[in-house]
């Protein structure tokens, strides 16, 4: 799958799941961690939990792949690798406090077509 198409199934999923302010920023000409951020918040950390829960098994389910990795799923802020795309899920408070979009500023934004 090519990175934008997955930046794109994430972002499904996340949708699916009632994720808020999704958004996909191209990262390749940034840096090399990355070709995408996929980056969402949930209305609490249950809800962020299950966010990063249902991305977890909807990826391995639809499309055979499981995260390279998973961090901070006791916290209000849960990072999924998926190797060319790493995906930020954020209570509100924390998204707004890191604001990471504001890091990748001059990065492009993917267009997604959520419902």
């Amino acid at each position: 799958m090519k990175p934008n198409e997955l930046a794109k199934a994430i972002a499904g999923i996340l949708d699916d799941k009632k994720a808020q302010d999704i958004t996909a920023i191209h990262t390749t000409e940034q840096t090399i961690i990355s070709d995408y951020f996929v980056i969402a918040s949930g209305t609490s950390s249950t809800h962020v939990k299950a966010l990063a829960d249902e991305l977890e098994f909807g990826m391995k389910e639809r499309h055979g792949l499981p995260p390279k990795g998973i961090e901070g799923r006791a916290t209000g802020w849960v990072l999924l690798d998926y190797g060319t795309v790493l995906v930020h899920i954020f209570q509100k408070e924390q998204r707004e406090y890191y604001n990471i979009e504001r890091l990748w500023e001059d990065a492009e934004r993917l267009e997604l077509n959520l419902n």
